[in-house]
């Protein structure tokens, strides 16, 4: 219910004056019942004014508090609500509604010139610095509405209403007044303008902000600091901007982190990414996209889930056409220090690369891999990535490190290490792998795959790995489907393995971050191209339907998949087949464990060791070590591998009994047919 205001009475008008406000009319100042004329003095007010009530002390940092009021400020066609803090303002505040309980203390400018849209429907370019892909950022943008804008420009129909919606958004609010939202706190500031700022946002210090929004909830406040620059841009709730970081055109999604003086510009940052001391230029950033080094820099492309190692680079251009080149690193990708990839070039999923890559190479096909440096050529060693256990550490901690808070979350992200997109990415590696070995021959020294190098014995272990990754999911798959359900006969068995959709069989796609079959997409697409789905808040409602359906997706991809390598569908399906698939599933379970162990074990071994009981012998050493590092035995990771591969084990033992039991009870004609 909007608040009562009154007239000032000509007894408030004289005490005003008194404590040094003026105004050059008095009428145009209107104010809330329970007004005190005491709280504000030293104020020069002017234009349409409306005033709260200040009744309360407000709260500051250290356990400071002062009565809520106005003094030393010129406030002009501002609307004040309830027990506001507004002090030391040097030069004016204009055009502004400030709700209850926000603080405004010891600022510079705060005000709105002419009708701004707070940064909505700022152009930014990301991936190509020389246009094309630009996406026009709004407060709700999600990664995959912008992967969509980004990436589907050879659908210019959907491109085209995506923009007539975003477009339409921004319209509605678009406003010549700005907001400073309840419980807001203004601190030591310097210049604002043209910012929406949120409830409960603590702006401390900042040097200039100007055409933004602030979008912070009580749940999950934003925080932005100490000599920040920022122009055009959006901070989603959650988000961090601090210590003299620069970013102009940027999307700042929720829990992400810019600080020690970032530089970004024309770059979207999605859920809980993080930039530190480097710098951004048309960057993608999907979710958790880090980068922590001074010297590094992420040039036009699309990233997500990457740990940028220091002094990482890339090239977009040859000094021909100008910066037109773009490069792709899929998710769950490392750079190591110093790297550099020279655009155009396509990373595959989970990669690690080391040193320089001047090729142009493109190892979608081929995840999980090392590309490594080696006398200026650039050398593949497929699928080694899924032994390490730095991989599955890092799949563990991204859901463990979501900063969201906020009850609405914009990004819908799906943490599987191996999914339908990875595993349809080995299905093609061990195809390509094979087919490289018999067309070179199988005693080739190398084989060379889009301007990337593979040894013969790296090959060999590549598809080794790649069938046991394939076997483990699909085995996942199997479990999960068949997991405490017990049947009669091989009828019923082969119920409960029919998908309850069509929906997921065939290539999925990774919506940065989000996960869905290309099918799912592309009739998400034809409704927006056809009127069906016409508003952003259906389309965020169509992303969630194909998060929500993940597992029977999955499922519908595993089963078809499934049926492919075994050569016979579902309707022929026995226990036998299920007795087979699950042995094979614990094999590759306690291979790839074993693997991760010996793995972990290396960092516990003599080399890693080095540096430590600087001033004693070796048993100093050792004992060194096992107080900082602990032991192998010890180690947390190191026991759930052992503890794992028991589990595991139980778990498909107890599936093959029971479909021993079955077995025996006999089988329907068309089984023993």
């Amino acid at each position: 219910m909007e608040a009562e205001y009154r007239s000032l009475s000509s007894q408030e008008i004289a005490r005003l004056t008194d404590q040094g406000c003026s105004c050059p009319d008095w009428s145009r100042v209107q104010v809330a019942e329970g007004f005190n004329a005491e709280r504000i003095r030293t104020t020069q007010l002017c234009g349409d004014i409306k005033l709260g009530a200040f009744e309360k002390r407000v709260s500051f940092f250290g356990g400071v508090t002062k009565p809520a009021g106005i003094s030393n400020a010129v406030i002009h066609n501002c609307t004040i609500g309830n027990n506001v803090y507004i002090s030391q303002v040097r030069n004016y505040i204009a055009n502004y509604i400030i709700e209850d309980d926000a603080v405004i203390d010891n600022i510079d400018l705060l005000a709105v010139e002419g009708e701004s849209s707070f940064g909505n429907g700022t152009e930014v370019a990301v991936v190509n610095e020389a246009g094309g892909r630009e996406i026009p950022i709004y407060d709700h943008l999600s990664a995959h509405t912008a992967y969509i804008i980004a990436f589907y420009r050879h659908r210019p129909k959907v491109i085209e209403k995506l923009r007539k919606m975003i477009a339409d958004y921004t319209a509605s609010v678009t406003s010549s007044m700005g907001l400073v939202a309840r419980g807001a706190k203004l601190i030591n500031c310097r210049i604002i303008k043209n910012v929406r700022v949120g409830p409960a946002s603590v702006i401390e210090g900042v040097s200039r902000l100007e055409n933004g929004s602030i979008n912070s909830c009580p749940e999950d406040p934003v925080y932005v600091g100490a000599g920040v620059f920022a122009e055009d841009f959006i901070a989603c709730s959650g988000s961090s901007i601090t210590d003299g970081t620069i970013i102009s055109k940027c999307f700042v999604g929720q829990g992400t982190v810019l600080s020690k003086q970032y530089s970004a510009e024309n770059s979207v940052f999605f859920a809980n990414c993080g930039g530190f001391h480097g710098e951004a230029c048309a960057v993608f950033a999907g979710p958790y996209t880090v980068t922590h080094h001074k010297s590094t820099l992420l040039i036009a492309g699309l990233f997500s889930f990457l740990n940028a190692g220091s002094g990482t680079n890339q090239s977009n251009h040859m000094y021909k056409l100008g910066p037109v080149h773009q490069g792709v690193v899929e998710r769950g990708s490392k750079t190591a220090s110093d790297s550099y990839i020279l655009w155009p070039a396509k990373v595959g999923p989970f990669t690690v690369v080391m040193g320089r890559h001047y090729r142009n190479s493109d190892t979608s096909d081929l995840p999980f891999s090392y590309l490594i440096e080696h006398e200026d050529e650039s050398i593949l060693v497929p699928g080694v990535n899924l032994r390490s256990v730095g991989t599955v550490r890092d799949a563990r901690k991204w859901p463990n490190r979501d900063r969201r808070k906020s009850p609405k979350k914009l990004d819908l992200i799906n943490f599987k290490l191996l999914s339908p997109y990875t595993i349809q990415r080995m299905l093609n590696g061990c195809r390509l792998l094979k087919n490289l070995k018999a067309t070179a021959g199988e005693t080739s020294d190398y084989f060379t795959y889009h301007s990337v190098k593979i040894n013969n014995a790296s090959l060999n272990k590549g598809i080794e790995l790649y069938e046991i990754g394939i076997n483990k999911f699909l085995g996942n798959c199997l479990i999960h489907r068949l997991d405490n359900r017990h049947f009669k006969n091989v009828d019923e068995l082969r119920a409960a393995l029919q998908p309850e959709t069509d929906v997921g069989r065939g290539k999925w796609v990774d919506l940065a971050g989000l996960f869905a079959p290309e099918q799912a997409v592309h009739k998400t697409l034809c409704e927006i191209e056809n009127g069906a789905l016409n508003t952003l808040e259906q389309l965020a409602e169509a992303f969630a339907s194909m998060h929500d359906n993940y597992p029977a997706y999955e499922w519908a991809w595993a089963a078809d998949v499934t049926q492919q390598l075994l050569g016979k569908k579902i309707a022929e399906m026995t226990a036998d087949d299920i007795i087979e698939l699950t042995t094979k599933w614990k094999a590759a379970v306690v291979e790839l464990d074993h693997r991760l162990y010996a793995d972990a074990r290396k960092e516990f071994a003599a080399i890693a060791q080095i540096g430590f009981g600087l001033d004693g012998d070796e048993e100093i050493k050792h004992l060194d070590f096992a107080a900082v590092r602990g032991t192998f035995e010890d180690n947390r990771f190191v026991s759930e591998i052992q503890e794992h591969i028991t589990g595991k084990t139980m778990l498909g033992d107890e599936l093959i009994s029971r479909m021993e039991k079955m077995r025996g009870t006999g089988q329907s004609p068309i089984a023993n047919g």
